[in-house]
C-alpha cells in the first residue's frame, strides 16, 4: 500500500526528471478530499482533454464543469510538453473502473479486459489530462509524449513501481476511448526504458 507522496516531493520529483512544471494558483490544496479519501495510490493513469488551446485547457482541468467540478487531473501536459499542476489530492479524473484492472495494476501484471466500472479510481491513480481533441487525428508533438513518458517516470520511480502501473482511461472504464493517438503499450515501453 502507498500512501501519496507530499505535494512538494511530487514537484520535486517531476522536475528531477527534466520537466517544465508550471504551478497554477494554489494547486497544492485544490482538491476533492472532502468527497472522500485520496489514496492509497497504485498506479498514474493517462487522459485526453477533447480540447484545444492551452489556456482553455488549463482552466477546464482546473475549474471543472458545473456537473463535474474541478480539479480533472493533478497535472495538464500541454501540446509543448509543459506540466502544468492544478490540484493535489482526491480529483475528479478515473471515476469508477474495474477492480480486476486495479488488482492487475496492484500485482503489475497484464491488464484484464475492463467490462464493468465498480471501483473508485479517484481515490486510487495520479491522473494526468493531455491536450488533445481526442479525435485520433489530432497530432501529439514528441515533445508532449515525452512529457508523459517522463511525469510518469517521476511518480514510478518515487513508489518503485514498474511501467505497468501506467494505464490509460480506455483500459480502466468501460466505453472510454482515451488516450486516443497512441498506444498506452508503446507507453509504457518508453517508461520501462526511462526507468532502466
Amino acid at each position: 500500500m502507498a500512501s501519496p507522496m507530499s505535494a512538494s516531493r511530487f514537484l520535486h520529483m517531476l522536475r528531477n526528471e527534466g520537466l517544465t512544471v508550471v504551478e497554477v494558483g494554489e494547486w497544492r490544496t485544490h482538491n476533492r478530499n472532502h468527497k472522500g479519501p485520496w489514496g492509497p495510490v497504485h498506479g498514474v493513469m493517462i487522459h485526453h482533454t477533447v480540447t484545444s488551446g492551452s489556456a482553455r485547457t488549463v482552466r477546464i482541468c482546473r475549474d471543472g464543469y458545473a456537473d463535474l467540478p474541478g480539479p480533472l487531473c493533478h497535472g495538464v501536459i500541454t501540446k509543448d510538453g509543459r506540466v502544468h499542476l492544478v490540484g493535489y489530492g482526491r480529483a475528479n479524473h478515473a471515476g469508477l473502473g474495474d477492480d480486476e484492472v486495479l488488482r492487475a495494476v496492484i500485482a503489475e501484471k497484464a491488464l484484464p479486459h475492463d467490462n464493468e466500472a465498480n471501483t473508485d479510481g479517484n481515490r486510487h491513480f495520479y491522473g494526468f489530462e493531455c491536450e488533445n481533441l481526442g479525435n485520433g487525428e489530432d497530432p501529439w508533438p514528441e515533445a508532449q509524449l515525452e512529457a508523459i513518458e517522463r511525469a510518469s517516470a517521476a511518480i514510478c520511480r518515487h513508489h518503485g513501481w514498474t511501467a505497468r502501473s501506467v494505464i490509460g482511461h480506455l483500459e480502466w472504464q468501460p466505453g472510454k476511448v482515451d488516450p486516443r493517438g497512441f498506444t498506452m503499450k508503446k507507453m509504457r515501453s518508453r517508461i520501462a526504458e526511462r526507468l532502466k
